[in-house]
């Protein structure tokens, strides 16, 4: 498979303060590619680097086009979507409100009416909630929302960081399954930051283990995960 995300000598700071170091990895086209590692070794630098929300060098070609030196509403356009850690959802906004505005570059609306049907129909929670306040919603229905309403955009490369956080198992469950059924069936790419290596590497064909800005493994996720001492050094399970 063409690739279509291809990072080389990536690196990202936040003022004067260095995250990423020379960061080389990819992502096929369909794919689904975790990037595991402990709290601070860059996993949501590495994502924000991608949209051009912090001071990066180096390369980001997705399908081809240079992201580095972007504008973020431009890295949107091209079809790349984000769902933040915290879920970023415009809490006193409805949940249609919040879907609509994912939408936001689209001009098409009668495919955004039936987009947001698709959602109601992926997530038949919100359909029940749809007049309601984001704010008021449990951790589970506003990560719902959250990547309903990145993937209103129709995007070609969605972005997710930590969707397990905080979430019941039976929730996290849910969602995973429906992520894999959008790869599957709307084959739309997925980069997957997770603390929770277990669930990451169930979903994920491929992965890359970040420590302190640095790739220091990548492989299969199923070569990863039978790695006994890469588990226990570095996954903790």
């Amino acid at each position: 498979m063409p690739e279509l995300l291809e990072v080389k000598g990536l690196n990202a700071s936040y003022g004067a303060t260095q995250v990423l170091y020379d960061m080389n990895f990819s992502l096929a086209q369909g794919q689904i590619t975790a990037i595991l590692g402990a709290n601070g070794a860059g996993k949501t630098t590495t994502l924000r680097a991608i949209c051009q929300t912090v001071k990066t060098s180096g390369s980001v070609l997705f399908d081809g086009q240079q992201l580095v030196g972007k504008a973020t509403e431009s890295v949107v356009r091209m079809g790349v979507a984000h769902v933040p850690d915290g879920r970023g959802t415009f809490t006193a906004l409805s949940v249609e409100e919040n879907l609509k505005l994912g939408a936001y570059v689209r001009k098409d609306r009668a495919e955004v009416a039936l987009d947001i049907e698709r959602a109601y129909t992926r997530f038949p929670r919100l359909k029940e909630r749809r007049n309601q306040q984001a704010g008021t919603l449990s951790g589970g229905e506003q990560q719902m929302l959250a990547i309903s309403r990145a993937l209103m955009l129709r995007p070609r490369l969605l972005l997710l960081d930590e969707p397990s956080f905080g979430l019941a198992p039976l929730i996290v469950a849910e969602i995973f399954r429906i992520m894999r059924k959008i790869n599957e069936e709307e084959k739309v790419s997925m980069l997957l930051v997770e603390q929770n290596a277990s669930l990451a590497l169930g979903l994920a064909s491929h992965a890359y283990l970040l420590e302190t800005g640095r790739i220091v493994i990548s492989g299969p996720s199923e070569q990863i995960r039978n790695d006994e001492t890469v588990r226990k050094v570095y996954l903790g399970y």
